[in-house]
């Protein structure tokens, strides 16, 4: 559509100028005129302003200029036509807002890219929205990506499994890649290939199948998730512990009424001048309200609610859990 619409513009544009360089030549030749006039009545005879011409034309200068009206009446229509179809098409319109996309993708680092909008992408992109994430989605479907960016989200189309796409989304500034297509094998690829990009990055991945488990993490997933399993286990957990799956569930709410809210806190932001402390010098408790639930080593072990003693060291982090006005205390206090 775009080589048609580039071809009949080409075609529209030499057509204007050959009529245009026939009529000042043929003018100049047959009425001998100035090439100021020459041009002069060039313009108002293939415009038809109806303003005089210069002088009593002759016989001969009437036959050229009605040739020259008639022949520019059919080419400045064409031209008019093509170049407004040009303008006007969607095809273009569409190039044009995805160019403006493509400048923000650009512009972004340390972002998330998302793989496919089905159920479980659109979760994550609507949580990745509620903590002010910056994020890129790569999604097949054309009227997805028409309809999201036209609400201003940053979408490419494309499939995700070509190495363009992860390229094109900024795989290389990239901080985490979500692998949420529909098929194992489709996710399997795209890890391999973004672990390749990006060693650095961190990788989360989608998986239909147990046997596609460990695959994924050998590939180079950092997290596989099992979507199917996670949701048979959690309503058998409604029937087995049901207040404690309800106070778990709590603990996702983030700003709405009394609910509980979990929050990590990297080392570097507790220790702002790089000082190892023990969780008591922190005092994070009686500045925030929160409590230390957890501790993640620089080894990426975990310590369920840690000592008081425990020295917080560097790479290390911190996981809080207090009511949405302590964490919100929490994130102004430290910057989070």
């Amino acid at each position: 559509m775009k080589r048609l619409f580039g071809s009949k513009l080409a075609l529209a544009l030499l057509l204007l100028v050959v009529i245009f360089l026939i009529g000042v030549f043929g003018y100049k030749i047959i009425s001998e005129y100035s090439w100021v006039d020459s041009f002069y009545m060039t313009v108002i005879t293939i415009t038809t302003v109806g303003y005089g011409t210069i002088g009593q034309l002759s016989p001969g200068e009437k036959i050229f200029t009605s040739i020259l009206i008639l022949s520019s009446i059919f080419i400045v229509g064409y031209a008019i036509s093509a170049i407004s179809e040009y303008l006007l098409s969607k095809s273009n319109i569409g190039n044009f807002k995805r160019k403006k996309v493509q400048h923000k993708i650009d512009l972004l680092k340390n972002h998330v890219i998302v793989c496919g909008y089905g159920r479980n992408g659109k979760q994550a992109v609507h949580k990745l929205e509620a903590y002010d994430k910056d994020f890129v989605v790569i999604e097949m479907s054309e009227d997805i990506v028409s309809r999201q960016l036209e609400e201003g989200m940053l979408f490419i189309e494309g499939n995700a499994v070509e190495d363009e796409m992860l390229l094109q989304a900024g795989i290389a500034r990239a901080g985490t890649l979500i692998c949420a297509l529909p098929s194992d094998a489709d996710n399997l690829f795209i890890v391999l290939s973004a672990r390749q990009m990006n060693s650095n990055l961190k990788i989360i991945s989608r998986a239909t199948e147990d046997t596609s488990f460990q695959k994924l993490k050998l590939a180079g997933a950092d997290n596989v998730i099992l979507p199917d399993k996670i949701g048979g286990d959690h309503m058998a957990n409604l029937v087995v512990t049901p207040d404690l799956v309800e106070f778990l569930d709590n603990l996702a709410v983030s700003g709405s009424g009394d609910s509980i809210n979990v929050e990590q806190i990297p080392f570097e932001k507790v220790c702002s001048n790089g000082e190892e402390k023990a969780i008591k010098e922190l005092d994070i408790r009686k500045k925030t309200g929160c409590s230390v639930i957890g501790y993640k080593s620089p080894e990426g072990n975990y310590i369920v609610n840690p000592e008081p003693s425990l020295v917080v060291k560097k790479d290390s982090k911190l996981i809080l859990i207090g009511r949405p006005e302590q964490i919100e205390k929490l994130k102004n206090q430290y910057d989070v």
